[in-house]
């Protein structure tokens, strides 16, 4: 899951020039007298403007991205069947609880110890029900987000070859990159392959 948010980083655009400036500083020769330097240490020099970058805005991708909105759908109505189960169930202990109160004055003391026990036994798998079905959904949601991002990172490997780019960086709000130039957004291109990819896949 984290593997795109991983290579998409800001930061790996830092460690990049950072590590060019040291191999430039450890190769280039002494300066003569005249100031000059080969060309040997010129050639070791890395400019940003030499470095051919894109970026993509991570959130629009995913949110337009054809099989996350399927399988996001998918999880949700089976949230909400889940829901209905437990809502049925938990009238159903409610209702149960209520005919106790109205008959227990009639019932023994045993039967009334009995039936409580009974009851406590029941909410007590009401509520492991209630936790199953939510851990169940919460990791659905997070294989979801795994595939989708491994299915970008597959994508994007290949559009970086295809098009000859040494670095995609991943744009989100709160996130590293403060400024980027609008030509160098690819959102658009890169939601528009996902979902033909995903579209040549179904057929």
């Amino acid at each position: 899951m984290k593997h795109l948010n991983s290579i998409l980083g800001i930061f790996a655009l830092a460690a990049f020039l950072f590590t060019s400036c040291q191999q430039g500083a450890s190769n280039s020769p002494a300066t003569t007298d005249s100031g000059s330097t080969s060309a040997e240490g010129a050639e070791t020099e890395v400019s940003i403007s030499d470095l051919k970058i894109a970026y993509i805005l991570t959130d629009s991708v995913i949110a337009n991205y054809e099989f996350f909105k399927k399988k996001s759908e998918e999880i949700a109505e089976k949230g909400r069947r889940f829901e209905g189960e437990l809502s049925s169930r938990a009238r159903g202990f409610e209702q149960e609880v209520a005919n106790f109160e109205q008959t227990a004055q009639s019932m023994t003391p045993n039967q009334a110890r009995a039936k409580q026990e009974d009851l406590m036994k029941k909410e007590r798998n009401l509520m492991t029900y209630r936790d199953n079905i939510m851990q169940e959904l919460s990791g659905d949601e997070q294989r979801l987000y795994a595939d989708v991002y491994e299915r970008i990172h597959e994508f994007l490997d290949a559009y970086a070859k295809e098009n000859d780019l040494e670095m995609i960086l991943s744009n989100t709000r709160g996130g590293a990159v403060w400024y980027s130039k609008k030509s160098l957004d690819i959102t658009d291109d890169v939601v528009k392959g996902l979902n033909a990819a995903y579209a040549k896949g179904n057929e």
